[in-house]
């Protein structure tokens, strides 16, 4: 089949985030199938952006087509990004014949994070016969009304709602990211067969040949080893929501003198928390910077126990879909799960233990339980995560399970 997926932000291994769409179009190569992926030539989202003169050019990336659309720069959150949402979607919706006749797709798939997208996708499909399947990553608009603080009655949000309406009506099939999101989605138009919840996942081959790590990262985590430490591992983000301050709290509170805390990642809340553990006298939290994705697997075979956490958020209640959950299931290392979210894997599959992220004594206590399990326990809890993941969360297996809905 012709698969033509439309992502605003696609990126690519070499260019960085988003990686869903790569993953997804070149397993569905390996089934025998033809993928189109059409992309903004800038995403904020990418390390590296293509060098791109004109519109709708071309590049082949691992069997993937790649056609480059200039809709402009921006920076943050602004107008600037919105007006580049609409010259992609809007020079999608004036090529929608040329697309159809010329690419033949017999899917189309929306997937630019807002729903805009949705109504080129629409005239694309129609012209050319296609079945219409859309995505849903971030629950826009909602998400930018009672995370943003935006009005429901602004302009923009009114738009983004008409748009969200009009693809849960018209599109054959809805693929959410977030795993419980059905019933809200229903409410604005969606028949609920149409639902299917479709996560993230890992990328076997990843795991199976990991990059190393760097030798500085090496020389810390081998020398923790070699003083008989106890690893608590974050890696990602340093921002608000990841609720590293609440880490911090907890390694303030930690008596335990063998548990150390390391984080390892970027972000702009860095370098206040390395100040704030400085001021503070929190000797047993170490500061790592990233690592590529590729040497993730490397990086938590140092790790003890994994942690992840999060501030609360109303959008939990539709789920949680983070990829350094599945990496850090795969990784076979329990983890520390303070996040309030129904349902998550680590509660579901028993690769973890729980903990209020609002309570620091209970993560605390959290991680001086994984801290006093012997290392068979340690082992088998990461196991149940690592087989979860091999059964249900690769992208071999999901896409799939994407492939039937075409």
């Amino acid at each position: 089949m012709n698969i033509l997926l439309i992502n605003h932000y696609a990126g690519s291994p070499e260019m960085g985030m988003e990686f869903r769409p790569y993953y997804f179009a070149r397993e569905w190569i390996r089934m025998g199938h033809r993928v189109e992926i059409v992309a903004a030539e800038y995403s904020h989202l990418r390390m590296k952006n293509p060098a791109v003169t004109a519109d709708f050019q071309t590049e082949e990336i691992d069997g993937i087509r790649y056609h480059w659309v200039r809709a402009g720069r921006y920076e943050g959150n602004g107008v600037r990004r919105a007006l580049t949402m609409f010259r992609f979607v809007g020079k999608l919706w004036r090529k929608a014949a040329w697309i159809a006749r010329e690419w033949k797709p017999d899917v189309v798939i929306t997937s630019s994070t807002y729903p805009l997208d949705t109504y080129a996708g629409q005239r694309i499909a129609k012209k050319s016969g296609a079945r219409l399947i859309h995505e849903v990553h971030d629950m826009w608009p909602v998400t930018l009304v009672e995370i943003g603080g935006m009005s429901r009655f602004h302009p923009f949000i009114v738009l983004l709602q008409a748009a969200e309406n009009s693809c849960y009506k018209h599109a054959d099939a809805v693929v959410s990211l977030p795993p419980r999101a059905k019933k809200y989605m229903v409410l604005h138009g969606l028949r609920p067969e149409k639902f299917c919840a479709i996560p993230n996942g890992v990328v076997r081959e990843d795991w199976e040949k990991p990059n190393p790590l760097p030798k500085s990262h090496q020389e810390v985590l081998n020398r923790c080893r070699r003083e008989g430490n106890f690893l608590v591992g974050y890696f990602g983000g340093h921002a608000l929501s990841n609720a590293l301050d609440r880490l911090l709290d907890a390694a303030k509170k930690t008596t335990v003198q063998e548990i150390r805390y390391v984080l390892v990642g970027d972000g702009v809340e860095k370098k206040r928390l390395i100040r704030r553990a400085e001021e503070e006298q929190i000797r047993n939290v170490i500061f790592l910077p990233p690592v590529p994705k590729k040497a993730v697997p490397e990086l938590i075979s140092y790790f003890d126990c994994s942690y992840m956490g999060s501030l609360l958020s109303p959008m939990y209640r539709f789920g949680i879909c983070f990829n350094k959950m599945y990496d850090s299931m795969m990784g076979g290392k329990p983890i520390l799960f303070a996040i309030n979210v129904a349902g998550a894997p680590v509660q579901k599959y028993g690769c973890g233990v729980m903990a209020d992220p609002e309570n620091i004594e209970e993560v605390v206590k959290g991680i001086e339980i994984l801290f006093h399990m012997s290392e068979k326990e340690r082992e088998e809890m990461g196991n149940r995560g690592r087989e979860a993941v091999l059964k249900h969360f690769t992208y071999e297996i999901l896409a799939r399970r994407f492939e039937h809905l075409f």
